[in-house]
């Protein structure tokens, strides 16, 4: 009886997690957050969960004990939540909070609710300093800071630093989704790598981008593309030319999923190709080099369910060797691995 008792008072905190309307103490996040008020400080003596029972986030509450992460989030921390309202989760198109909550699709939740869990401490100051935050879900949410606005990806943080004895709660009034869609599909649709697309598929490397990675994907877009000359990409379309083709091809892609902060701070990547890339920020931009060309990163950390993509401008080459033709195709296969 009194186990059961136990259970029934996690349960019910937890139905009030994703509440912070109630919570009204904390602050609108932006570079100077509000100063904490006295029930923040007597909630930080409580877990996120109990933190939180006063909260009102009944979805965001029956999600989590649908996805029996109750205990998880009553750990020791510490985290950061980004908890959606209610009114959050009422945007979702029509049948999808319902098909999550389904048991079958019980992983497939919990990776939507680990999206939304930063396993440290960010208290609204720090937030807003982050180009992305890492996630329990394993890939990162981007955070942008505007206007005196906060963006979690593309969800408005409307309140802050709600503060428990494990972590921080803020308030985002949109459920952030993590990318179900693969490497290859998102460039398909982003329609800026035609070219690209048309390459992979030339190369036979279309199911290697698809299957599970992760990968990092340094795309060319069209326009990188056609700064080359168009003799060259007519050449490494032709049959004769894919080896050459797939040894550039995976010249842009690094095993893993990097970041592009991280990418940043080890300053060089080793690519699937074998040769290795240069990475320097310089005036608030990213570039890639390959030792003669230098890319600019033009969009970056684009989420894929399999890796992450950054755009860059121009086409980068690795270092090509005159062997024997039969010599450099084996070469070419062990290092890339394909």
């Amino acid at each position: 009886m009194k186990r059961a008792m136990v259970n029934g008072l996690a349960i019910s905190a937890v139905l009030a997690l994703a509440g912070g309307v109630a919570l009204a103490q904390g602050g609108t996040m932006g570079t100077k957050p509000a100063a904490p008020a006295k029930a923040m400080t007597a909630a930080s003596e409580k877990d996120l969960v109990d933190t939180a029972v006063a909260g009102g986030f009944n979805t965001l509450a029956k999600a989590i004990v649908a996805a029996d992460l109750v205990e998880a989030l009553k750990g020791k921390g510490p985290f950061t939540v980004f908890a959606p309202t209610d009114e959050a989760f009422a945007k979702l198109p029509a049948g999808t909070l319902e098909s999550l909550l389904k048991p079958e699709n019980k992983a497939k939740l919990q990776a939507v609710l680990k999206y939304h869990v930063v396993p440290a401490k960010a208290l609204a100051a720090d937030v807003v300093k982050l180009p992305s935050a890492q996630t329990l879900a394993g890939t990162r949410i981007v955070v942008t800071a505007k206007d005196g606005k906060v963006l979690a990806n593309k969800a408005n943080v409307t309140k802050t630093d709600i503060a428990a004895s494990n972590g921080v709660i803020h308030v985002i009034d949109a459920v952030i989704m993590p990318s179900d869609t693969d490497i290859l599909a998102v460039a398909t649709g982003a329609g800026k790598f035609t070219t690209l697309a048309k390459l992979i598929e030339q190369a036979g490397l279309v199911d290697t981008l698809k299957g599970d990675g992760p990968f990092t994907v340094f795309a060319p877009t069209d326009e990188a593309f056609a700064k080359l000359p168009k003799a060259t990409v007519d050449a490494l379309l032709k049959p004769e030319g894919k080896e050459t083709l797939k040894s550039i091809l995976t010249y842009h892609v690094v095993a893993g999923r990097v970041e592009s902060g991280d990418a940043v701070k080890a300053g060089k990547a080793k690519t699937v190709q074998g040769g290795e890339v240069t990475i320097a920020s310089e005036g608030g931009k990213v570039k890639i080099s390959d030792g003669q060309r230098n890319a600019e990163v033009i969009g970056a950390d684009v989420q894929a369910s399999n890796g992450v993509i950054h755009i860059i401008d121009t086409v980068i080459m690795p270092k090509m060797t005159a062997k024997p033709a039969a010599e450099a195709k084996k070469e070419g296969a062990k290092k890339s691995g394909y």
